[in-house]
């Protein structure tokens, strides 16, 4: 084909094409801002820690309705432990628990990635809990501290989808 049997102009055909090279590119920089603006808002990137981020808050809805059948199952993800039964948790967490007070709120603050990989082998959810009397428990031999919002690290194990705790590591974070 030669420049002389060019094909004719069709207007319609760069329209589309315009339309099109827009409509890619827009896609692509949302994308890219969804993939940042989870991880700079404290919940991974693209958001992926979200389901941790609302199973912590169930687990914790849970105990603050002392429903510690509810809470076991979601801890130990509907999987019962035989070497860890309802009885030892409910001790756990009502006697041993890191809180040592019955919980009256919550908010789960952050969470962050933790392990190899891209989205981590787990992940640390960071939650403040509010106790009751406003009560903040301290180790043997401390004063007593009344500021509500102890912090309190939970492990979510992506591959399972059991909670640990504690966490492997405390988040540094106002």
């Amino acid at each position: 084909m030669s420049l002389m049997d060019a094909p004719a102009y069709d207007p319609h055909r760069d329209e589309r094409n315009r339309k099109l090279l827009i409509t890619v590119g827009a896609v692509i920089l949302g994308l890219f801002i969804i993939f940042f603006a989870g991880y700079v808002a404290g919940h991974g990137w693209f958001f992926s820690n979200l389901p941790a981020e609302h199973k912590v808050n169930n687990f914790f809805n849970a105990l603050e309705a002392k429903d510690y059948q509810k809470a076991y199952n979601i801890y130990e993800n509907g999987h019962p432990d035989p070497s860890y039964p309802l009885s030892r948790f409910t001790e756990d967490w009502t006697k041993y628990s890191p809180v040592n007070a019955p919980i009256t709120s919550h908010h789960v603050d952050l969470s962050k990635t933790d392990g190899s990989g891209f989205f981590g082998t787990g992940i640390i959810v960071a939650v403040r809990v509010n106790l009751q009397d406003g009560i903040v428990p301290v180790a043997a031999g401390e004063e007593p501290n009344t500021k509500p919002g102890h912090k309190v690290f939970m492990y979510v194990n992506r591959a399972d989808g059991t909670l640990e705790w504690p966490a492997p590591h405390i988040l540094e974070y106002h």
